[in-house]
C-alpha cells in the first residue's frame, strides 16, 4: 500500500534551492521605477530578482504558463517548493491526465509537446456504460468514435510524471524564465505598484503580477484572503496503472457504478490508467488489501475484455471534493488551475480547465504588454476573470451534476441514465457536439487553443 503523496505545494524541502536561468528577455519588461542604471529587469541580483510575472507553482499549470509567457516576451520567475528530482519518482504521483486536443495545442505551441509525445497515448474512442457489481453492465451504452469529427484523436493520456519531466527539461532554459526549485515562498507583499515575494532562503523576487498556480491548498490564495466555496463528495479516487494482455485500441472506458465512476484510460502500449471512485468509508480498507486481494477487487470491476491484468507500480488514494475561489483576482494577483477551481475527475477535465486558464491569461498579458499596459493592472486582470469564470463554473456544475446522477443505484435514475445514453448514441448530430466538447473545441477559445501563436 502506498499512502497519498503530499501535494507538491506543501512539501518541505531541506536542500538549498538552486536556480537555472534562461536568456535575458531584454530591458523593457520590468515594473516602472524598478529598473536601475539601465540594467535589464531580470539582472538586479544584488537587491533581488525583478521580472514581469512571478508564478508560484511550477507544476502542470505553472510550467506551461511560464512557457507561454516567455513566448509572449514577458520575463518570468517560477517558484516551486517541490524538489525537481522527487516529483519524477513513481511514488510521488500515480495519476495520469487526459489532455484534450485543444490542450495539446497549448502544449505544442509552448514547446512542451515534443518532449511529451513519445509517452502519450491517443484517445481514439470513448465508451460510457452503466451498471453494478451484482447486476452487471447495462445493455444500453454510449460510444464516441473520433473519426466522426475528423482524423484527430479526442486527446491523449499522459502520466503526470511525464508532464513534469517535460516541464523541467524545457521551461528553465526558455528566454526570460528563472526557474527556482526547490524554493519556498515565505511571504508576499503587494501594493499599487508591485508585488514582492520573500523566499525562505532570504532572496526576494519583485514583479508586476503574481500568479497562484500552487494547487488546491494555494498559499497565494490564502495570503490574499480569498475565500473558498467547497464541499466533499465523501468519495476517494483510487489510482493505479495496470498492464493487460490485449491491446486497448485507444479506447477510454467510463463505467458508472453506484459508488462512482470506474475509468480505464489508455496509456502507451498494453497499459491503462485506472481511476476508481469509491465510497470514502470503503477506500481505506481497499488500499489496505494485499496485492492479490486488491487485484481480485480490481478485476471484479475491470472485467476480462483485455485478458489478464496486473497492477504495475504503486497505488494511490486521493479524497474527492469540489472547490472554487470566490474571486480569481486581487490586487496584482491572479489564480489559475486548482488554486482557482478544483473539480471531480469524472470527466477528466481538471487539467484541461487549468490549461484553458493558461492560454487565456497568457493571451491577455501578452496583448497588454504589446499595448504598453501594466500586466498587473486591475482592468487587465478583470478581463481574465470575465473570460474564465463562466467557463469554469459551467464545468464545475457539469461534473458535480454528473457525479450525483451516476453515483447511486436508484431504479428511476438508472432508467433515466440508460435511456438517455442510448438516445444520445442514436443522434449523430448531438453526439458530434458532445465530442467537440470532449476535445475542448467549443467556446471562446484563446489563440493557443486554436493552434495559433500568441
Amino acid at each position: 500500500m502506498t499512502a497519498p503523496p503530499t501535494p507538491p505545494d506543501l512539501d518541505a524541502q531541506a536542500p538549498r534551492p538552486t536556480a537555472r536561468q534562461g536568456d535575458s528577455a531584454g530591458t523593457d519588461g520590468g515594473p516602472d521605477g524598478l529598473v536601475a542604471d539601465g540594467l535589464a529587469v531580470d539582472e538586479l541580483v544584488a537587491d533581488g530578482l525583478v521580472v514581469d510575472v512571478l508564478v508560484v507553482g511550477g507544476g502542470l499549470v505553472g510550467g506551461p504558463l511560464a512557457a507561454a509567457l516567455s513566448q509572449g516576451g514577458l520575463s518570468v520567475a517560477v517558484i516551486d517548493a517541490a524538489d525537481p528530482a522527487a516529483v519524477l519518482a513513481a511514488e510521488f504521483d500515480g495519476r495520469a491526465s487526459a489532455i484534450a486536443l485543444a490542450s495539446q495545442r497549448v502544449l505544442a505551441a509552448t514547446g512542451l509537446w515534443d518532449a511529451i509525445a513519445p509517452e502519450a497515448g491517443p484517445i481514439l474512442d470513448i465508451r460510457v456504460t452503466d451498471g453494478s457489481l451484482w447486476r452487471g453492465t447495462s445493455l444500453l451504452f454510449l460510444h464516441y468514435g473520433h473519426e466522426a469529427t475528423g482524423d484527430q484523436p479526442f486527446g491523449y493520456m499522459v502520466e503526470n510524471r511525464t508532464l513534469r519531466a517535460a516541464i523541467q527539461r524545457v521551461v528553465p532554459d526558455l528566454p526570460g524564465v528563472h526557474y527556482l526549485a526547490p524554493a519556498r515562498l515565505a511571504g508576499l507583499s503587494r501594493d499599487a505598484r508591485a508585488v514582492t515575494a520573500r523566499l525562505a532562503d532570504g532572496r526576494r523576487v519583485t514583479a508586476r503580477l503574481v500568479v497562484g498556480a500552487d494547487g488546491r491548498r494555494s498559499q497565494v490564495r490564502a495570503e490574499a484572503g480569498i475565500r473558498l466555496t467547497q464541499w466533499s463528495y465523501r468519495q476517494a479516487g483510487i489510482v493505479c496503472t495496470v498492464a493487460h494482455e490485449e491491446p486497448h485500441g485507444g479506447i477510454a472506458h467510463e463505467h458508472f457504478l453506484p459508488s462512482g465512476p470506474f475509468a480505464i484510460l489508455p496509456l502507451p502500449g498494453n497499459r491503462s490508467s485506472i481511476v476508481w471512485t469509491e465510497r470514502e468509508a470503503l477506500a481505506p480498507a481497499l488500499m489496505a488489501l494485499d496485492d492479490d486481494a486488491f487485484l481480485f477487487e480490481l478485476k471484479r470491476r475491470f472485467g476480462d475484455f483485455l485478458g489478464g491484468i496486473s497492477v504495475v507500480g504503486p497505488r494511490f488514494s486521493y479524497p474527492l471534493s469540489l472547490q472554487f475561489a470566490r474571486t480569481y483576482v486581487d490586487q496584482r494577483l491572479v489564480l489559475t488551475g486548482d488554486a482557482a477551481h478544483g473539480m471531480h475527475p469524472i470527466a477528466g477535465q481538471g487539467l484541461n480547465m487549468g490549461l484553458r486558464d493558461v492560454a487565456a491569461l497568457a493571451e491577455i498579458l501578452t496583448d497588454a504588454k504589446r499595448l504598453g499596459l501594466d500586466p498587473g493592472g486591475a482592468h487587465v486582470l478583470a478581463d481574465y476573470e470575465r473570460w474564465r469564470r463562466f467557463d469554469n463554473t459551467l464545468m464545475l456544475a457539469l461534473t458535480d451534476g454528473l457525479n450525483r446522477l451516476f453515483s447511486n443505484d436508484l431504479g428511476p435514475l438508472r432508467l433515466v441514465r440508460d435511456v438517455g445514453m442510448a438516445a444520445v448514441d442514436r443522434m449523430p448530430g448531438l453526439k458530434k457536439v458532445f465530442m467537440r466538447h470532449a476535445m475542448g473545441l467549443v467556446g471562446d477559445l484563446p489563440r493557443l487553443m486554436r493552434g495559433e501563436s500568441l
